[in-house]
């Protein structure tokens, strides 16, 4: 099995992960003012838009991907409601109502290197499972970021994050994982939210990824609707994630998404 090729980033390419990376967290507080019963999941999305370009930044999911198998991402922001796992799309249909739950995930583009985060927002006064899995799910990830320092394994963030989450009553979606991230949106190495302690490859300097637990009330299986994007849980039961993207550093880890009012 041929290794994945890393690209370790320089101390200004860091920078430039930061400066996305923290406007991204702003929009995602900016766009939480605006969650609330009766809003639809497309006024999400165009505020999003709107705020996007009013800071001199571009959308990455906006047209992202498309090829013969699959059309390009139609809209700036993923929003993921209820049973939806991720890469929901935005539409006006889509109604927010009282006891929804909501993942919102955006990525921005500044001066050409991306900003990924995402957040879970409760509509309304959430069911106590709800609540208990989005708590869950926050803490997969702020586990999963504190298992990050220079010669810790791939393994081990996945391992801490599996552990807790089944301890908890809760599944691990396998489909999808966390992934490195610079200039290009997608890359090498990818991060499992599940996985074996000292396996995988070694952490180093310079790496950067995302950290995206998605957890499970049911089943961790998937089914992918015909738009060829939304990821919904096979048994229909809610879903949550969180995510950030982290850089490993010579003293551990830094959060290059944080956003007021974070306890990663």
């Amino acid at each position: 099995m041929a290794r994945e090729l890393i690209t370790l980033l320089s101390s200004r390419e860091v920078d430039k992960m930061r400066r996305a990376g923290h406007l991204a967290g702003q929009l995602l507080h900016h766009l939480s003012t605006f969650v609330k019963p009766g809003v639809s999941t497309l006024e999400l999305n165009d505020e999003a838009e709107r705020w996007t370009q009013a800071h001199g930044a571009k959308s990455a999911p906006l047209g992202y991907g498309g090829d013969k198998d699959r059309p390009a991402f139609p809209r700036s922001i993923c929003t993921s409601v209820n049973e939806v796992v991720c890469h929901g799309i935005p539409n006006a249909k889509e109604i927010l109502k009282e006891g929804d739950i909501m993942n919102i995930d955006v990525t921005l583009i500044v001066d050409g290197y991306h900003g990924d985060t995402s957040k879970m927002f409760f509509v309304g006064e959430p069911a106590p499972v709800a609540r208990k899995l989005v708590e869950v799910t926050n803490e997969c990830r702020r586990l999963g970021i504190a298992a990050v320092k220079p010669n810790a394994r791939v393994g081990d963030i996945g391992a801490v994050i599996q552990e807790y989450a089944e301890a908890q009553g809760f599944s691990v979606v396998q489909d999808f994982v966390g992934h490195g991230i610079s200039n290009v949106f997608h890359t090498a190495p990818q991060i499992p939210h599940y996985g074996d302690r000292g396996k995988g490859l070694r952490l180093r300097p310079g790496m950067v990824f995302t950290i995206e637990p998605m957890i499970n009330v049911g089943t961790w299986e998937v089914e992918i609707m015909a738009d060829e994007w939304t990821a919904l849980t096979l048994d229909r039961k809610l879903s949550a994630q969180a995510e950030h993207t982290i850089a490993v550093v010579e003293g551990g880890v830094e959060i290059l998404t944080p956003y007021p009012g974070d306890d990663a």
